[in-house]
């Protein structure tokens, strides 16, 4: 099939810009909030819990009952199916039944004629707690052992004896916080009641059939009642993966049991206390190494504030593991993940999901080993990569395509860095105050859901006797492009433009049972589904031109100037008519499931990921030691995509992440006081990258390769990846605050995110040491 398919050569014309581009920049693009509401709608609050862990002792509603606009007040009892919105563990309640168990926990929902007289009425509940201990931090949970799930190990070789006999020796510890999604479009779902029982949803989710599938068992009803539709969001970044369950669910909660439609919009702050956040990890190491720098053993322990329920923390954890290695062999390596339940909201995806995590640890590794020789830390990451002869993870999968090492040389030469290098080092000895760092970092990154059975997709291909198309499938556009790239999938197939394609919302009732949009798979799994799909259309089409035209299959040919068969020629159009006219299904379900992945959760072994795709950034920076202050002055990427579906729409992909990324260990700080309560749960106290953070200098060059792996179009993924190039920032803004002790072997003590106060601790700390 590789040979004789069109999909697999180079798109025609690859660099389409987004679908929605027009519509989002005039204002036209369509989202759940901007539907026409009914004359009945009704608006959602919830009362939420004030406590991190308490007793419910008694609660009086009756004055929420009573305010102006109130319609109906529901609680766990309530609930006529299973009270649960989580995805795994069945351990996250829709209402607090009993107990809660952290702040801002779902108590109380309010049904109000308004979106303002539902939020005003859910603050007037009187809620009685019996407060029971609460564990917010990382320390705390693990003196009581509190754990989501036992400790898990990774592990080869002997790491134990090979530290021992290791020619050098050094450990370190060191935090990292977690992350707010902030998307622009916040939690959002509107429900409205069909007839006999049936419930249709507009819903702000990545993963429509998980919302379908909870929502049917939380009302009791058969899936094939509940259909949840998603045009677009705006923006997610895995915030909706599992966390837009809880809003579908108390709207269809209202509809199910007053039979009016129902909006629940989440207040903003609302959003930010009540929905999970990316993981905060605390990293312990103990390496050896020889004089190169080259690791001979390494213990690694990976802590984690999981939050209150399971969520997807084993996952994430579990890929922490897998990316502590990152491009580096490690001959004798023990990784511990310890997975710890807190009394604040449970963390859950984002963007990379753990990858960041388990790779920042390992570069920050690659740092410590290099101020301990006295190194330039890129000598070391070079030492360390993978290479042949040391190709095999530790979790048994062997690295078929590593391209690190090419990548790694092509943009260390593009980037200058070595001049670069030494001008850093020379401003450095003349500036007392200011001071400057570079680091170049590279970046490989697993493809494919680790849950093996998740990797799966379907797609549905329609084809109109004009020959107009309309593509369905169950990936979800949030800005990332999925939809643009999978329609010219379907328009190479059939050799047509692509503005004949029509993109149609992403909905249950069209595509049954498909996986999340995550792990950033949703243009090789969708795209391969839709492609499968339009080809069954297309050999139909063939082999109905063959049988009228009278030549052989062979002899009929899309293209872009038309379809030819033997010696006739005809419009794409002119032949679907045809078609029809003599009876021809135009239409195809298609199904694509990842092939040759297997792994064993019990033994952390086997080829968990497809492929992998690989990127490296140079970041400079500089710093104000006496305020703490820096400023990131360039920046150059070398990315993989293997061979770009769509170079538009990667570019933007890569230049986002790596902001997002570089907020993530800069600005972005996610403070909980004592008691559990989120303190920087607004614009006002949380701090995104904004337009002054990026870079003067932003140069972003695509890696001119393809997948080994027979992806579509032999593209790799790109949602992810890029996200982690940002590590290049922190490595860099540690050799800048190393600079203010000139030739002192050690690396600063620096926690992520790398706030101005932060940065000042790190030099007092290395000054002291």
């Amino acid at each position: 099939m590789a040979e004789r398919d069109p999909a697999w050569k180079v798109l025609a014309k690859p660099a389409h810009p987004h679908d929605s581009a027009h519509l989002h920049v005039t204002g036209a693009a369509r989202y759940a909030d901007d539907g026409v509401e009914e004359p009945d709608m009704l608006h959602l609050a919830f009362g939420q819990s004030a406590e991190a862990h308490a007793r419910i002792v008694a609660m009086d509603l009756a004055a929420v009952r009573a305010a102006e606009g109130v319609i109906a007040v529901y609680t766990a009892a309530d609930i006529p199916g299973e009270n649960n919105v989580g995805p795994v563990a069945h351990d996250d309640q829709l209402l607090a039944d009993g107990v809660v168990i952290s702040v801002g926990q779902p108590v109380f929902l309010v049904a109000a004629t308004s979106q303002r007289a539902a939020r005003m009425a859910a603050r007037l509940g009187k809620v009685a707690y019996e407060p029971l201990p609460a564990l917010v931090t990382i320390e705390q949970a693990r003196a009581a052992d509190s754990l989501i799930e036992p400790t898990q190990r990774m592990a080869r070789g002997d790491a134990a004896g090979a530290l021992a006999s290791a020619p050098h020796r050094t450990s370190g510890a060191f935090a990292m916080g977690g992350q707010d999604h902030f998307y622009l479009e916040g939690q959002i779902a509107v429900a409205t009641p069909g007839e006999d029982g049936q419930i249709h949803l507009l819903s702000s989710t990545q993963h429509p059939s998980e919302v379908q599938h909870l929502v049917a068992h939380m009302l009791g009803k058969p899936s094939s009642d509940v259909t949840v539709e998603v045009r677009r969001m705006g923006g997610a970044f895995g915030g909706k993966e599992t966390q837009a369950a809880l809003f579908a669910a108390a709207a269809a909660l209202v509809v199910e049991k007053t039979g009016r439609p129902a909006k629940f919009r989440c207040d903003r702050d609302d959003d930010m206390v009540m929905t999970g956040k990316r993981h905060e990890f605390e990293v312990r190491y103990d390496v050896g190494f020889d004089d190169a720098g080259r690791i001979a053993a390494l213990a690694l322990h990976l802590a984690t504030r999981c939050g209150a329920t399971a969520d997807l923390s084993p996952a994430i954890c579990d890929r922490a593991m897998f990316h502590a290695d990152n491009c580096y062999f490690l001959p004798h390596v023990e990784i511990l993940s310890e997975r710890l339940r807190t009394n604040t909201v449970s963390a859950t995806a984002f963007r990379g999901f753990g990858g960041p995590q388990g790779m920042l640890a390992i570069e920050r590794i690659m740092d410590d080993v290099a101020a301990r020789l006295g190194l330039d830390p890129l000598d070391v990451r070079i030492a360390n990569l993978y290479g042949p002869g040391r190709d095999v993870t530790q979790y048994g999968m062997t690295v078929a395509d590593n391209i690190a090492p090419q990548m790694i040389a092509r943009l260390r030469q593009t980037s200058d860095y070595d001049a670069r290098r030494r001008a850093v080092a020379a401003f450095n000895a003349a500036s007392p105050v200011l001071k400057k760092g570079i680091a170049l970092t590279p970046v490989k990154f697993g493809i494919s859901f680790t849950t093996t059975h998740l990797n799966q997709a379907g797609a549905l291909v329609l084809v109109y006797a004009d020959g107009s198309i309309q593509i369905n499938h169950g990936g979800t556009e949030m800005g990332q492009g999925v939809y643009i790239k999978v329609a010219q999938v379907v328009a190479d197939v059939f050799a047509v433009p692509v503005t004949q394609v029509r993109i149609t919302a992403t909905r249950t009732d069209k595509v049954p049972n498909t996986s999340a949009t995550a792990a950033s798979s949703g243009a090789d799994l969708n795209g391969m589904a839709a492609y499968n799909a339009a080809t069954a259309v297309r050999d139909r089409l063939t082999a109905f031109a063959a049988r009228t035209f009278g030549c052989d299959e062979g002899e009929v040919r899309f293209t872009p100037e038309g379809v030819i068969a033997g010696g006739e020629r005809l419009t794409f159009g002119q032949l679907c008519r045809k078609a029809h006219i003599g009876r021809v299904s135009l239409s195809s379900t298609g199904f694509y499931a990842t092939p040759d992945i297997a792994y064993d959760r019990d033994a952390h072994h086997g080829r968990p990921f497809y492929y992998f795709a690989y990127g490296a950034a140079v970041a400079e920076v500089a710093i104000d030691t006496l305020t703490g202050e820096h400023k990131v002055l360039a920046v150059d990427i070398l990315h993989d995509v293997g061979r770009s579906l769509n170079p538009v729409i990667d570019l933007g992909q890569i230049e986002g992440g790596f902001i997002q990324g570089q907020g993530w260990l800069t600005t972005e700080e996610l403070v909980f006081d004592d008691k559990g309560r989120l303190l920087t749960h607004s614009p006002a106290t949380y701090k995104i990258p904004t337009a002054s953070d990026r870079p003067a200098r932003f140069t972003v060059s695509l890696w001119d390769g393809e997948n080994v792996e027979p992806t579509i179009n032999r593209s790799k993924a790109v949602g992810e990846p890029p996200f982690m190039l940002a590590i290049s920032v922190f490595s860099a803004l540690n050799r800048a605050i190393a600079a203010t002790v000139p030739d002192k072997r050690a690396l600063p003590p620096l926690d992520a995110p790398a706030t101005p106060e932060n940065v000042l601790r790190a030099i007092a700390g290395h000054r002291a040491t």
